[in-house]
């Protein structure tokens, strides 16, 4: 009787056979034997290598392959390890020795495609730029509404400072829920009072064109150098566990309507007015910071009077611009209404740090307001300073005269 000994080799899950020396027709017909009730499962034959195999503790990952629709399904680990189809690859193929443990271990990892595409997220909507503008003081909605009445969106709020104008739509009034703004669904404009615009989906050479329809309106139009400007953007994903997620100069939302655009409208307008506002202040802080640095060296100054009237003038109005026209510290009506919009208003408020900028735009103001304090109270001891010397010329002129006048008579007396 003869031996057969089976080894198995840890690197693959075929079985080898080893088969000793016999006679040629012994052979021969075992060998057939063997082929024949195999065929079903085929093995690798091999004769005994002279020097025994090393035998290593290792530890094998194996690597599924993902087949095309059209390629026959793997039905066998050992298949799975040496079939190959042309539109798979192996990925995340990692070996590695183990020399505690001389079990095999095998684990199956994931594949992907070999189409070399990016992963997408289909889920998300393509993005929905906005662009915010300030180019002007003010803004006549009344006639901006009346030459614009079918784009005109009527008002879901009570709030009387701003409109909203749709261009090149055929959607309906309002943005349904799930909808989006992406692709040929129309252009939305929000136009506030104290001069802000904020375009909704406009690309960048057609803002000109939307920026003219509102510039026929508007007054205290500004220099291109103090035209304020800025950019965000919105994208949309329905199937989005929360109803917002902020990230780096973007908020992504479950769907955008008209409640949304209005409140991020809101946000945006305020923010690019406020950053014309503090940098009319940080001009005026500017000048009395060199009317201070020559006051150092001289020990005086030659502003006039009319010139800090103006100052002063100046810093009142941008004060009361802050705080009544863009009405900073305003809750949107929308935000009071639905504690979405007011999530989305909060958060975007902090994005932009509205309450911190507004904080740094009073304190430049108390600033100037105690610097043109101080000069009031110099010209107005200048002016008394004047004042006081003519009173004492004139005393002594008075004086003259009378003592000439005393001379006079006693020389007519004689």
């Amino acid at each position: 009787m003869f031996r057969y000994q089976r080894l198995f080799n840890h690197n693959t899950n075929a079985t080898m056979l080893f088969i000793p020396t016999l006679s040629s027709q012994t052979l021969t017909l075992r060998s057939f034997r063997t082929l024949i009730s195999l065929s079903s499962n085929p093995i690798t034959l091999f004769t005994p290598p002279h020097p025994p195999l090393p035998r290593f503790h290792k530890t094998l990952t194996l690597c599924r392959l993902l087949h095309s629709s059209n390629s026959p399904p793997v039905a066998s680990p050992a298949r799975e390890f040496f079939g190959f189809s042309p539109n798979a690859v192996i990925s995340k193929c990692i070996s590695s020795y183990s020399p505690a443990s001389s079990e095999t271990k095998v684990s199956v990892a994931d594949t992907v495609d070999d189409s070399g595409d990016d992963v997408i997220d289909e889920d998300v909507k393509p993005s929905i730029h906005v662009k915010a503008y300030f180019f002007s003081t003010s803004v006549n909605l009344k006639e901006l509404t009346d030459q614009n009445r079918p784009n005109y969106i009527q008002p879901t709020s009570r709030m009387t400072n701003y409109v909203v104008l749709r261009f090149g739509s055929t959607k309906p009034e309002s943005i349904g829920l799930g909808a989006s703004l992406s692709g040929s669904d129309g252009v939305y404009m929000v136009v506030f009072q104290y001069g802000s615009v904020v375009l909704f989906n406009v690309r960048e050479h057609e803002i000109e064109r939307y920026l003219k329809i509102v510039k026929e309106h508007a007054s205290g139009e500004l220099s291109e150098q103090e035209m304020r400007k800025d950019e965000y953007e919105v994208k949309e994903k329905p199937t989005l566990e929360t109803w917002m997620e902020g990230g780096l100069d973007y908020i992504m939302l479950q769907y955008l309507n008209i409640d949304g655009i209005r409140t991020i409208g809101s946000v945006l307008g305020q923010s690019v007015a406020l950053d014309y506002y503090v940098r009319q202040v940080d001009g005026m802080v500017g000048e009395f910071t060199d009317i201070n640095r020559g006051m150092e060296k001289t020990g005086t100054f030659t502003m006039k009077r009319k010139k800090l009237f103006q100052l002063v003038g100046k810093a009142n109005s941008n004060l009361a611009d802050v705080i009544l026209k863009l009405g900073l510290f305003e809750r949107s009506d929308i935000a009071w209404k639905d504690a979405k919009y007011a999530q989305i208003w909060e958060y975007l408020r902090d994005e932009f740090e509205l309450t911190q900028r507004f904080a740094s735009l009073d304190f430049k103001l108390k600033f100037v307001e105690h610097n043109i304090r101080f000069l009031q109270e110099i010209l107005q001891n200048r002016k008394s300073d004047f004042l006081e010397w003519l009173i004492i010329i004139l005393i002594g002129a008075e004086i003259l005269i009378s003592v000439y006048d005393i001379a006079h008579r006693s020389v007519t007396s004689l």
